[in-house]
């Protein structure tokens, strides 16, 4: 990461908003529906990281890299197709792409991340169940916390304000783990088990997460890159 950092440099001198993790790095670049694509400068701008990674003797690799198209239905339908290449490698113009374990779609519906969780959730939870009277409830537990819950409570707050059809998936998922722990059966009430596990709804472990995130932002908690995001309100008379 400190190797990288002139190539933060290189892109707030351009004016591009960008965010790296370990050896990847991610440009955003916000534009209106009736601009052409590709962006000219995003064109020079790569031109110009692939000399200062040639120089450090880096490679900015065409094949892995993506390119994701972001905005409403009826924007994405009206953008001509246009094509990124880097050293005469095209870059693939994807409906989807992985960040850090997350998929975000073009319409950051989530549908795809969603979609994600259940498979990889409901794999666990069959496998859990299989071996269940083989396990303690404690040790149950500890399992579906390391392999579900795990899933769901992962980056979740980026789904505030999703569909509650879509949540609802989330938390049908996290109804049978509860019952699994602890031999509920379907036809019973899941609140009182929740409540005896102290576990939060899916719905409102998003909001605390999204009010965790907010305190530590307000009392210099956070990284600077989320506090920044955060000002104030200051009434503009007094009630």
């Amino acid at each position: 990461i400190i190797y990288l950092l002139p190539l933060g440099h290189i892109l707030r001198h351009y004016g591009i908003q960008f965010h790296c993790y370990a050896d990847d790095t991610k440009l955003y670049i916000s534009t209106t529906p009736n601009t052409s694509l590709p962006l000219s400068a995003l064109t020079s701008r790569l031109k110009d990281i692939k000399f200062w990674m040639s120089n450090n003797f880096l490679k900015l690799s065409g094949n892995k890299s993506e390119v994701l198209l972001i905005g409403s239905k009826s924007s994405l339908s009206k953008a001509p197709p246009f094509t990124i290449s880097i050293d005469d490698c095209p870059v693939r113009i994807s409906s989807q792409v992985k960040s850090l374990g997350v998929i975000f779609d073009s319409t950051l519906s989530f549908i795809p991340q969603i979609n994600n969780i259940s498979r990889m959730a409901f794999f666990h939870l069959r496998n859990i169940a299989r071996h269940r009277s083989s396990l303690s409830q404690y040790s149950t537990q500890i399992l579906v916390h390391a392999l579900v819950t795990s899933r769901i409570d992962y980056c979740n707050a980026i789904l505030c304000g999703l569909p509650n059809k879509l949540l609802r998936r989330l938390q049908i998922i996290q109804n049978s783990a509860a019952r699994i722990i602890t031999h509920t059966k379907s036809s019973d009430h899941i609140t009182p088990t929740l409540i005896q596990l102290h576990w939060l709804p899916v719905q409102q472990r998003i909001n605390y997460k999204i009010l965790l995130l907010t305190f530590k932002a307000l009392h210099n908690l956070a990284p600077p890159y989320l506090s920044e995001l955060l000002h104030p309100y200051t009434p503009s008379y007094s009630l």
